[in-house]
């Protein structure tokens, strides 16, 4: 992977991996402590399954008294650590090193508070997204955070990467829903940010740990805004012959004030991927198709729904559906969720994460058509539409190495297309090992060094998650401590 090269191997660390791997024994436990390599390949990626790599070991504390034991020994050996929720990044951020120990928060799964006074619930970060609606919804509330992969992912991954899903056009991204965390630091001290209260005075640290991808610290708990649940919901499906007219049709309703909690974009071919897994009605004679969804009282929903109808007929509409009952909603939803997974059972892909300027969405939708057509790939977009968090899914074969370097290629134009466009490089997924290189398009020499700062202040030792996020190129030298060679 030459554009995604990972730094070199330290041989030092290597050659003591049984000391560590006996240390991390002592505080977890031995059977907590992963060290063959037939049970290690189940680390040695994530959901960016192009690459792959086996960790020295891997750790599974299940307290955050343990994670900073955990922490304060692989600081004191100077092993690079690699936090890991559920490991369904899309971006390698979960991706480990040859000579690096992965730290995995599946253990750490409780449900420790609600508070519906505050409308707040305290978690472990093990904890998956939906359960996380789940522990509430009988108390009539849920969580508004809700990625592809919120029956797998964890609340561990998606503070790291800033997740979103299809209601952040109306709730906002993981850091507009997170109200406190606690946080281990490399050398094992433990930090509180936030709580159940709306603001804390100082710097805002909870914000800047939100979406620091596991490169300051690993959050081990986490206190989440919880809201009541809308009184009711409805989904109306819109059909388009053309991309363009989908993308015009979403700025439009955007620009006319408009709110509605959904805008999902599916392109011709995702949806005939997508209808022939879920079986959920969807229209095959159409080039897009955007699913909105508005919520509120039956009243609310009725006259929200027919000025949204009107905009999409003014944009030249050509299938207009509205779900009439809950199980239509249902499979209309169902589609949409298991878009990615559907995607899977006919080729490899790459799913790129950018985000653009709604306005300009109708335009960058054909030039993605015409970055993939050079490079002789296919593509299918599936996307947040609503805020312009774009996921073209580039399609090759990763058992073709020339495909995987055009998929690469092809994936760095269309990312680079978005800052062009005035967007960034990621929306929700991360930069993780997929943008890194990337990070020169949307930052210059000066951005990066005052970001590459704030990690050193808080990691000296660059341990944590250190292939990830930065050119390799221009690092600072990590700081060694004297005692990394003792124990």
């Amino acid at each position: 992977m030459s554009s995604l090269a990972l730094p070199a191997v330290d041989a030092g660390i290597l050659a003591k991996r049984a000391r560590i791997v006996e240390r991390l024994g002592e505080v977890v436990g031995a059977r907590w402590v992963i060290s063959d390599e037939d049970e290690l390949r189940a680390y040695e990626t994530d959901a960016l399954t192009a690459y792959r790599q086996i960790p020295l070991a891997v750790a599974l504390p299940s307290t955050t008294d343990e994670v900073s034991r955990v922490l304060a020994v692989l600081n004191e050996e100077g092993v690079k650590v690699i936090g890991r929720g559920a490991g369904t990044s899309l971006a390698g951020g979960a991706l480990p090193l040859a000579d690096s120990v992965v730290v995995g928060v599946s253990r750490m799964s409780r449900v420790l508070d609600i508070d519906t006074a505050n409308r707040a619930i305290r978690v472990e970060a093990g904890v998956t997204n939906l359960a996380v609606s789940g522990a509430v919804d009988h108390l009539g509330f849920f969580y508004a955070p809700d990625p592809s992969s919120q029956l797998a992912c964890t609340i561990a991954g998606n503070v790291a990467m800033n997740s979103g899903g299809a209601h952040c056009l109306k709730y906002g991204v993981t850091t507009n829903n997170v109200l406190g965390l606690t946080v281990v630091l490399m050398d094992g001290t433990v930090i509180e940010l936030g709580g159940t209260h709306m603001d804390s005075p100082g710097y805002d640290l909870l914000g800047l740990m939100t979406g620091s991808e596991g490169q300051l610290g690993i959050v081990t708990e986490a206190v989440l805004r919880i809201l009541p649940k809308a009184e009711g919901a409805r989904p109306v499906l819109v059909g388009f012959s053309s991309n363009t007219d989908a993308g015009t049709c979403v700025s439009d309703i955007i620009g006319q004030g408009m709110l509605p909690v959904v805008i999902e974009f599916m392109d011709r071919p995702a949806i005939r991927i997508c209808e022939d897994f879920a079986h959920a009605g969807y229209p095959l004679d159409v080039e897009a198709m955007l699913i909105i969804e508005v919520e509120g009282s039956e009243e609310e929903i009725v006259e929200q729904l027919a000025k949204i109808v009107a905009v999409a007929r003014d944009n030249g509409a050509v299938h207009v559906r509205e779900a009439k009952t809950p199980a239509e909603s249902a499979a209309i939803w169902k589609g949409r969720k298991s878009a990615f997974g559907a995607m899977g059972r006919i080729s490899d892909y790459m799913c790129m994460d950018g985000t653009i300027p709604t306005g300009r969405l109708p335009e960058v939708l054909v030039k993605i058509s015409e970055i993939c057509e050079g490079y002789g790939l296919g593509v299918a977009n599936i996307f947040h539409a609503g805020d312009g968090n774009l996921h073209p899914l580039v399609l090759y074969d990763v058992n073709d190495p020339e495909q995987l370097e055009k998929a690469e290629a092809c994936g760095a134009d269309i990312l680079e297309l978005c800052v062009e466009v005035g967007g960034c490089l990621t929306g929700e997924h991360g930069v993780g090992i997929e943008k890194r290189e990337l990070m020169t398009s949307q930052f210059n020499a000066t951005d990066l060094d005052q970001q590459m700062r704030i990690k050193t202040m808080l990691d000296p030792q660059w341990l944590l998650n250190p292939a990830k996020v930065f050119p390799l190129a221009g690092r600072p030298e990590p700081v060694r401590l004297k005692t990394s060679e003792a124990a």
